[in-house]
């Protein structure tokens, strides 16, 4: 059993790593999905303000959201009385209701999985090697010094196996890496503005005397 699982290391180590770069196609979709409905809903929530961002149709989508940010903090400037103001108020009890293009844990905690995984790919390679180590050792044929040269091959292909996948995964995500960070950031600017927004017409709304 253990010569078995020591044959295959190298193997199963290049299988994970091609799941692995396949789970970062999957995160990379997931992004900008999200992105994209975080911008198809500012874009609802801006439509018909005015001065209202007008961006190429090839403008990243974080640049798109931080432009819709802006338009709302520039109505947020406006008098008290503003019908933007007022139409800003019916709107964003709307948003508040809707807040499920703000849920990030699911995607935050898979990315974070897929992220630290990188890390077990130098352990599985040596992982391998040992288990190599030790079916060598564990041979009491007469052939030990030809087994043992074997397994040390497999020893080797284990540990080099482990050590170009780490470097691979690490060189992917350090390219998916900002963008994943910059959702968050999106949403994390969406957050408070809508709780700026919220509490600032709150505050409006308590300070207007009955009429």
């Amino acid at each position: 059993m253990l010569e078995w699982i020591s044959s295959y290391s190298t193997l199963a180590i290049a299988i994970a790593a091609v799941v692995h770069v396949v789970a970062f196609a999957i995160l990379s979709g997931w992004a900008k999905s999200d992105r994209r409905r975080i911008a198809q809903t500012l874009e609802r929530f801006t439509d018909g303000l005015p001065h209202r961002s007008r961006m190429d149709f090839n403008t990243h989508l974080s640049d798109q959201i931080e432009a819709f940010l802006a338009d709302i903090s520039d109505v947020m400037a406006q008098p008290t009385q503003s019908p933007d103001r007022v139409t800003l108020a019916q709107r964003v009890k709307i948003l508040d209701e809707r807040r499920d293009y703000l849920q990030s844990l699911r995607f935050e905690t898979a990315w974070n999985v897929a992220r630290t995984m990188i890390e077990a790919y130098p352990l599985a390679g040596v992982l391998g090697t040992i288990l190599a180590i030790g079916a060598a050792l564990a041979a009491d044929d007469q052939a030990s010094v030809s087994v043992i040269v074997t397994r040390f091959g497999d020893a080797i292909w284990s540990t080099f196996a482990g050590l170009v996948a780490a470097i691979v995964l690490m060189f992917l995500g350090s390219l998916v890496e900002p963008a994943f960070a910059r959702l968050s950031e999106n949403r994390a600017d969406v957050r408070e503005m809508a709780a700026k927004v919220k509490r600032d017409l709150h505050t409006t709304e308590a300070n207007t005397p009955a009429s």
